[in-house]
């Protein structure tokens, strides 16, 4: 039985603990650092590995599983204090600030439970995308450690994001939002990326998504 893809992510926001645990040459595993992040090649494998080996009637991975995105991230920001890794709460306290301020606004509205989860992806999505462009201006201007510091906070941050979807399935997703709202020129493109949006949040870069809808309708 392959673990489904909620499953895999559960599992991977266990890979701290555990990793080190596994061969990770048994996994296929490399690790590949770039100026536009952090990232495993071949991570279903790794992911996979850990869910068998670790999560089949694990206590542990079925609560994290069952937690939505705020639980998960006190969760980790407890654990953090407790580890007294400097860089990941540092980081978790940023997302944490920067959700405080979206509810504050949202309670004014009349909102009192804040924002909702599709806001909290839309607020980690912007908090990479900043860091990555932080991480490239720091590697242009010889200030490797301080792109290294933004890498180190891209990666954190990516735990709490749906894992993001190829180019083949973004093209697919694409063509599917065109057919979906009927749009046949560009003044359509906002109703294209209201689908996309509605749906995949988290998993799209929508700049890069807006681009190729202008070349897609023009």
């Amino acid at each position: 039985m392959e673990p489904s893809a909620s499953t895999r992510q559960a599992v991977g926001f266990l890979f701290d603990d555990i990793v080190m645990k596994i061969s990770l040459a048994d996994c296929g595993f490399r690790k590949v650092r770039s100026v536009g992040g952090q990232g495993l090649e071949n991570a279903t494998n790794v992911v996979n590995r850990l869910f068998f080996q670790y999560g089949k009637g694990s206590k542990k991975l079925e609560d994290i599983h069952n937690m939505n995105l705020r639980e998960r991230l006190s969760t980790s920001l407890k654990e953090a204090m407790r580890a007294k890794d400097a860089t990941r709460l540092m980081t978790l306290r940023l997302i944490n600030a920067a959700i405080k301020d979206r509810d504050i606004d949202a309670r004014a509205d009349g909102n009192e439970t804040g924002v909702p989860d599709d806001v909290l992806l839309a607020i980690l999505s912007k908090m990479v995308k900043q860091r990555q462009e932080s991480a490239r201006a720091y590697e242009e201007g010889g200030r490797l450690e301080l792109a290294e510091q933004e890498l180190s906070e891209i990666t954190i941050v990516e735990e709490f994001l749906p894992l993001q979807l190829t180019a083949e399935e973004t093209e697919q997703v694409i063509a599917d939002a065109i057919a979906v709202s009927g749009a046949n020129s560009i003044r359509d493109m906002g109703k294209v990326m209201g689908v996309l949006k509605a749906k995949y949040t988290g998993q799209l870069d929508f700049g890069k998504v807006g681009g190729f809808l202008k070349a897609q309708l023009s």
